[in-house]
């Protein structure tokens, strides 16, 4: 006779495969926890609201309950007896508390109501508002990694998603939850034998539910992020409308347009398929309730006969409580779509490394403006150095200009003084203190920068101007004056109070620069930069702002980034760049006389180009 003999160990793949799933599961209960607890935090301050709400919630199915009874009551003491005459007094009474639970029901209906829509703005406002504030104090390198299409979202669509499942979902999930648990205990006590007849549907409806939800949630997932890059190509072409208009794209962008809003239709259909899977499904159980509540009285199924008005309530009972479950399964895809939204808002929320700290940090009484690189080196990503062992001094009042080809690190050492990134080598010194170690709010507000193209908010001038200081009109004028921008705002029909359009598109590019200047003259910085600002702009512009360049470099520690040499002959010193390493440094008179220096060549270049 033969053994058999049944091997049970496991070879390396099964192991994997194993070890995969187990992760798979553990990964997703950890999800959904961390979900759970992210939508605990957005209701906690709520705690009160929620009780409140609870309660008269509970109130109200009480009420929901007792109707029928009502009903029950009258249909087999008065009506099946023959009885209803010698009862009318009795009727009326019951009549009267029908209509009294009926009102009462109403004006609880509409507390709750408003107060889960009061408690869901809440939520949301302070959700859009730290969510918002975090954009605000996160670090430039997040902002690189993140899209602005993709904060836009964020802040709007996926707050506007939360915004349905706190005002409408929850509103009705509290009141549908007792409801069930009221109906259900009211059945037992009715008639226990039938009312577990009727639950045997209950784990067929919770799986097929479970089922459907984890299909729901994929397909929100996916849905999400197709959204996602639609919104963000909706947002970039309205910005880029210009250039899409200079290049003649439109048809190209429509076609994209067209092929995104597809893929996002076709991602929505199977969430129409499931939502109205689930409805066909509610009703078919909800029907075979009430033809179980039927079958078996009229069989006497374990010996089951009960009086008209029992029957009667039983059927409302069972329709009742397949209704608030038939809500809460259509809500599925509200809810799903909420829950991703909340994932995602925490997702940005919750990475608290890319915050910087505006609070800790030395506040200097007064910066004086010595600058001191001291052999920085800086790369954007991995060892990709755009900045190689840079080391230079500028005095306090001192004006210096940096100069090279485009990528040369020019901008990159605006970007390291502002503190928008951090050196991963060297040092940079503020007044001989580690620029790491100074308050970053104190820094920023004594660093004033006047970029290529400024951006104007959609606000009046003195608006824009101020930047929320509460500047008085005096003050406001003076820094007009400082600026060489008197005419510029005269001509306008309101003057400072003119508002601009978005992104001040209806100024020219050297009135906008002239709006820059007076907005740095309004905030008084102890250092000034200027990133190119007169690149693209007229002579008779360039000579004004040329006048408030010479007021600033007076008093100032200055430092100048200029394609037009012409404007930076008269600065204490030049810098010269290449590759990310300096190779020149001296005043204009100094560099200009090197024999086949760089500066030298790059000088001739520019004078020839203008005597072209």
């Amino acid at each position: 006779m033969k053994e058999f003999i049944v091997d049970f160990t496991i070879n390396n793949q099964q192991k994997q495969n194993l070890f995969f799933w187990y992760n798979i599961i553990v990964k997703e209960k950890q999800m959904k926890n961390k979900t759970l607890q992210r939508v605990y935090k957005m209701l906690k301050p709520q705690t009160k609201a929620i009780i409140i709400i609870s309660i008269l919630s509970i109130i109200i199915n009480i009420g929901e309950v007792i109707k029928p009874y009502l009903i029950k009551i009258v249909m087999d003491d008065y009506l099946s007896s023959g009885l209803w005459q010698k009862g009318i007094i009795s009727i009326g009474i019951i009549g009267s508390i029908y209509i009294a639970i009926v009102l009462i029901g109403n004006i609880l209906d509409f507390i709750v109501t408003t107060s889960t829509s009061m408690m869901g703005e809440n939520v949301i406002y302070s959700i859009r508002n730290k969510l918002y504030k975090y954009i605000q104090y996160t670090n430039i390198p997040f902002h690189d990694k993140t899209p602005s299409g993709t904060l836009f979202v964020r802040i709007t669509s996926d707050v506007e998603d939360i915004t349905t499942l706190f005002k409408d979902v929850i509103t009705t999930f509290v009141k549908d939850i007792v409801l069930i648990i009221v109906f259900a205990t009211m059945m037992l006590v009715l008639d226990y034998r039938l009312a577990c007849l009727c639950f045997l549907l209950v784990p067929f409806v919770i799986f097929t539910s479970i089922l459907i939800t984890k299909i729901s949630n994929q397909v929100q997932e996916y849905s999400k992020k197709v959204k996602t890059k639609l919104n963000i190509f909706l947002a970039e072409s309205i910005y880029g409308v210009k250039l899409i208009k200079i290049f003649n794209r439109q048809k190209e962008k429509e076609k994209e347009c067209e092929k995104l809003c597809n893929k996002f239709w076709k991602s929505r259909v199977p969430t129409a398929f499931t939502e109205g899977f689930l409805v066909a499904f509610m009703l078919i159980f909800e029907n075979l309730g009430v033809s179980i509540i039927i079958w078996a009285t009229i069989n006497h199924l374990f010996g089951i006969s009960l009086e008209v008005g029992v029957i009667y309530i039983f059927i409302t009972y069972i329709k009742q409580i397949f209704e608030p479950i038939n809500r809460i399964v259509e809500n599925f895809e509200t809810i799903q779509e909420a829950l991703v939204s909340v994932n995602k808002i925490y997702d940005i929320l919750e990475h608290k490394e890319y915050l910087e700290d505006f609070e800790d940090g030395i506040k200097l009484k007064e910066i004086k403006g010595k600058i001191e690189f001291k052999n920085v080196w800086f790369a954007y990503e991995g060892e990709n150095w755009i900045l190689k062992d840079v080391s230079f001094t500028i005095e306090p009042g001192q004006s210096i200009a940096l100069v090279g080809k485009t990528g040369s690190g020019k901008t990159t050492i605006i970007n390291l003084i502002n503190r928008f990134y951090e050196v991963q080598k060297g040092e940079i010194l503020l007044d001989g203190i580690n620029i790491k170690q100074i308050n970053l709010r104190l820094l920023r507000k004594k660093v004033g920068v006047i970029l290529q193209d400024p951006f104007i908010f959609a606000k009046t001038i003195k608006e824009n101007i101020e930047l929320n200081e509460n500047l008085s009109e005096q003050a406001i004028m003076e820094t007009i004056r400082l600026s060489s921008a008197e005419k510029f705002i005269e001509s306008l029909p309101n003057g400072i109070y003119e508002i601009a359009q978005e992104r001040g598109s209806s100024f020219s590019a050297g009135q906008k620069q002239l709006l820059a200047f007076a907005r740095i003259f309004a905030h008084n910085p102890s250092i000034f930069i200027l990133d190119e600002a007169t690149a693209n702009i007229d002579t008779q512009t360039e000579e004004l702002i040329q006048k408030s360049i010479d007021k600033i470099s007076k008093e100032k520690t200055s430092i100048f980034i200029a394609h037009r040499l012409s404007t930076i002959i008269n600065v204490n010193k030049i810098i010269v760049l290449d590759n990310g390493r300096i190779i020149e440094e001296g005043s204009h008179k100094e560099l200009i006389n090197i024999p086949n220096g760089y500066y030298n060549k790059l000088y001739n270049a520019y004078y020839e180009s203008l005597t072209a």
